[in-house]
């Protein structure tokens, strides 16, 4: 059996890093291809290992996004970070009906 072609990693000369939702479909890709047991231990290190790879740009992508929705606010006068409020009615119970949510 033929190895599929590897999508190109952003270490590759010229190379466009995939989107979150293509490393994630290739991720998929790799799980069921060593699941299915039918690789040979070369093809399944390899794929195993760019597995790895994905996984922890994903996770970055995850802790990026995480840190852009944290939303800087004012507490005793330092400034601090609290993640965005996504319970609109917890959020309308912190607020008066003058003023805005954010």
């Amino acid at each position: 059996m033929t190895p599929k072609p590897t999508p190109r990693t952003p270490n590759d000369a010229g190379a466009e890093a995939p989107s979150f939702e293509q490393a994630l479909a290739r991720l998929e890709t790799i799980v069921s291809e060593l699941e299915a047991g039918s690789l040979s231990l070369e093809d399944s290190m390899a794929r195993y290992e760019e597995g790895m790879r994905l996984s922890r740009t994903l996770t970055l992508t995850l802790d990026e996004a995480e840190k852009r929705i944290e939303r800087l606010v004012e507490s005793e006068g330092q400034p601090t970070t609290e993640p965005l409020e996504l319970d609109l009615e917890r959020a309308e119970e912190r607020t008066t009906k003058d003023e805005l949510p954010f």
